[in-house]
């Protein structure tokens, strides 16, 4: 489809204060024009599209009713926030979402007074709007914080943690359950959004407020059973016990499409002086557009798409993504070894996991949005005599990092750690970029850390993992398709804490950890036609390191370049250190390294992201240039 969809009524809404303008008879067509709009955006971006169709009618009902920016509204994780998006004042740019100088896919701070904590990572959004329902009470300042978390988002303890600490914001916090996939909602229809309007009404309300009063002067044992029998009569009608019990007045389930249903209970509630307060929404992920309806994973994520037919533009071929040789790895080898599993944190596709579970379902497990849960469930595997891969991307594995340390690094429990989405990841900017897992395992007692530089690289270093039962063992791959090395029938197990050489030279070295390798051996290409005879190592190891290979390749070059992605305090930083502490470098040696700038980079094609982090090919050959002073990197040759 090249003409954009018709939108009249939606053309007139810039902001929430257009929105509210508008009579709620109305409500519907703009509904239906920002469904329409988002698909179009999505279909030229790509991006999150299910989550996001799933909650165009309640995002219209929630700014309709409450009073954002000032009332401050929390998406749980953010990818479902690109309606929220259109419809405060960020339209004409909502075509550049996920690009390089574009809207972020997830809720930013920086981008508008709309979103006023930023998400990418789930469960976080009741702690965050809590904070802002009790800042503004403190003060003295209207103002509520209003919640929005999926139903996958509460497998996460971090909910519960936060919703067990609500009491105190009273009707200042609002969490708004959306049950999109996990089907705990009874069903939906007319009698239960009657009872839920019944139950958020002041006419109940009220009623329920003077009972209460008078049960508090019958006696508080009086008082109390009587409290108890009313919410739990209405928990048998409407569910919801366990939410109240954690202190929340409970309504729902309602239907997250029927305005009809949706307007009036979020008014009763916006209006009540009861809370804190869950309503229960019941939705449809990939709603309105039925290629994502008939989806099994409803369209969560999609590439570039023709809006019509719904087909994605697919790539075309080449090397298999890592993620895939991960998972088709360990499945082979958990043939000949019972002791093989493997755990996911909800992203059994994402890590490879899925591949494992189809020829092991016994044998994988998904503990969903649990990372602290899963190292741990992990460890205790581990420390029963099996061999547990947890499989986690790196900036999800930053969730775990105390149970990491104290339940898997202090016990030196053999977990293998296949940390997925290492380094930049494009699209999902730096929420979702894996910068900093060399850094945080690296400097633990006990870890073995490994990077792969290639495919084939992956696949031994699963196997080495596997092989490995002296304590925690990590492996760090990219997003993405690999360089299009074939894979061995037969693995090799590697030596613990060793490099290897891949092209031999004699005054220039670089050090390469991971999958910069490509480009370390492009600018080694353009050293050598300077002039400058060029070693390329492989390091394979960030801790314990190849000490031997560096020792012997300080003494016989005149220039070392460590390259990594990965955050400072990474594999340069161990080797200056082991390189100061032995003295290597007190004759003149130069050590440079090179690695991810000390920033938070936000989203843009991978390429080109590692241009703006230097270090690309063209940044290697100017870093060994500008070391040996020579006229080619701008800097006057130095003179004896």
């Amino acid at each position: 489809m090249t003409s954009r969809p018709k939108t009249p009524l939606l053309d007139t809404v810039n902001t929430p204060d257009d929105l509210r303008k508008l009579g709620k008879d109305q409500l519907r067509q703009l509904s239906d024009e920002l469904r329409a709009e988002m698909i179009d955006a999505v279909g030229q971006t790509g991006g999150h599209l299910g989550s996001g169709l799933g909650v165009v009618e309640l995002t219209t009902a929630i700014h309709y009713v409450f009073n954002t920016p000032e009332d401050k509204l929390v998406w749980d994780v953010g990818h479902q926030c690109y309606p929220h998006k259109i419809l405060t004042g960020r339209r004409d740019r909502i075509r550049t979402l996920r690009q390089g100088g574009g809207l972020s896919g997830f809720t930013k701070r920086a981008e508008s007074e709309y979103d006023p904590f930023g998400a990418a990572h789930s469960s976080t959004s009741i702690s965050a709007a809590l904070g802002f329902a009790m800042a503004n009470k403190m003060q003295n300042r209207p103002g509520r914080g209003i919640a929005v978390i999926g139903d996958g988002a509460m497998s996460a303890g971090m909910a519960y943690e936060a919703m067990n600490n609500a009491e105190q914001a009273g009707n200042r916090l609002v969490v708004i359950l959306n049950d999109n996939d996990m089907s705990i909602a009874p069903p939906v229809g007319g009698l239960s959004a009657y009872l839920a309007r019944m139950v958020s009404s002041s006419e109940y309300l009220g009623l329920r407020s003077m009972a209460s009063r008078i049960a508090r002067k019958m006696g508080r044992r009086v008082w109390g059973g009587l409290e108890k029998a009313e919410e739990y009569a209405r928990g048998m009608v409407t569910g919801g016990t366990m939410f109240e019990e954690l202190g929340f007045y409970y309504v729902g389930p309602i239907d997250g499409h029927n305005l009809d249903h949706l307007i009036p209970v979020l008014e009763n509630v916006r209006d009540s002086e009861q809370g804190p307060v869950l309503i229960h929404v019941v939705t449809t992920k990939g709603k309105g557009y039925a290629p994502a309806e008939n989806s099994a994973d409803k369209y969560h994520g999609v590439a570039k798409f023709d809006v019509v037919t719904g087909e994605q533009k697919k790539s075309t071929g080449g090397p298999p993504a890592y993620q895939n040789v991960f998972g088709e790895t360990l499945a082979k080898l958990a043939n000949d070894d019972p002791r093989i599993c493997a755990i996911t944190a909800a992203m059994p596709s994402g890590t490879g996991v899925d591949k494992f579970a189809k020829a092991h379902p016994d044998k994988a497990f998904d503990v969903g949005i649990a990372e602290q849960h899963g190292v741990t469930f992990a460890a205790g595997l581990a420390a029963e005599g099996m061999r547990p891969f947890a499989a986690i991307y790196s900036t999800f594995l930053q969730r775990a990092y105390d149970q990491v340390v104290h339940d898997v690094a202090i016990q030196n429990l053999p977990v293998r750690f296949a940390i997925d989405r290492a380094g930049l990841v494009g699209a999902d900017g730096c929420t979702h970029a894996g910068s900093f897992d060399i850094t945080y395992l690296a400097t633990l007692p006990n870890f073995v850390v490994m990077a792969a530089a290639d495919e084939a690289e992956l696949a031994h270093m699963t196997y080495t993992a596997a092989e490995y039962d002296d304590g925690p063992i990590a492996f760090r791959y990219p997003r993405g398709s690999g360089t299009g090395v074939a894979i061995p029938d037969q693995l090799e197990k590697l030596e613990i804490g060793k490099g290897r050489v891949v092209r031999e030279g004699t005054k220039v070295a670089i050090l390469s950890l991971g999958a910069r390798l490509e480009e370390a051996k492009k600018a080694a290409d353009q050293l050598e036609a300077k002039g400058l005879s060029t070693t390329v190592a492989d390091m394979r190891f960030a801790k314990p390191l190849d000490t031997a290979l560096i020792e012997k390749l300080m003494r016989s070059h005149e220039v070392v370049v460590t390259v990594e992605e990965g955050a400072i305090g990474g594999l340069g930083a161990h080797v200056l250190t082991f390189a100061s502490d032995e003295g290597l470098t007190d004759a003149g040696l130069k050590v440079r390294t090179m690695r991810l700038p000390d920033i938070f980079q936000d989203q843009d094609d991978p390429d080109k992201q590692y241009d703006e982090a230097g270090l690309n090919a063209p940044h290697i050959v100017h870093t060994v240039l500008s070391a040996l002073r020579h006229n080619s990197a701008g800097v006057e040759e130095a003179r004896a």
